[in-house]
């Protein structure tokens, strides 16, 4: 079974046996754990898969407005080398944050029923 790059490796090809499971399991660990408390998300992985979406896209937008105040705001309680390391965190988490959005993306997709096909 073809799935795109990108793809969580956590998550089963769709189609395969308990892959939706494996979905939620893996999107439940993309959000707070407080999202666990709520079984229709559970029982409905599309809906998990888009409250996900909107979690993680609002991380990415706070770790860009993050980095971009972090020099300005922690200059005067912080020496420049705890800043330039907090900047650091900023320049790691930032890609881990928009690569964990577009792999729910992916599997958003497959939710709502698409198939994906190999290109050459």
């Amino acid at each position: 079974m073809y799935v795109p790059p990108g793809w969580p490796s956590e998550v089963r090809p769709p189609g395969s046996p308990d892959w939706e499971s494996s979905a939620v399991a893996w999107l439940l660990d993309a959000v707070p754990p407080d999202y666990r408390a709520y079984g229709v998300l559970r029982r409905h992985p599309l809906a998990l898969a888009r409250m996900a979406h909107h979690h993680v896209r609002a991380e990415v937008e706070a770790a860009r407005a993050g980095y971009r105040g972090a020099a300005v705001d922690l200059k005067d309680q912080l020496p420049p080398h705890v800043v330039e390391a907090v900047l650091e965190v900023y320049r790691r988490e930032g890609p881990r944050l928009v690569s964990l959005a577009e792999s729910i993306a992916l599997v958003e997709r497959a939710l709502r029923g698409e198939q994906f096909t190999e290109r050459m």
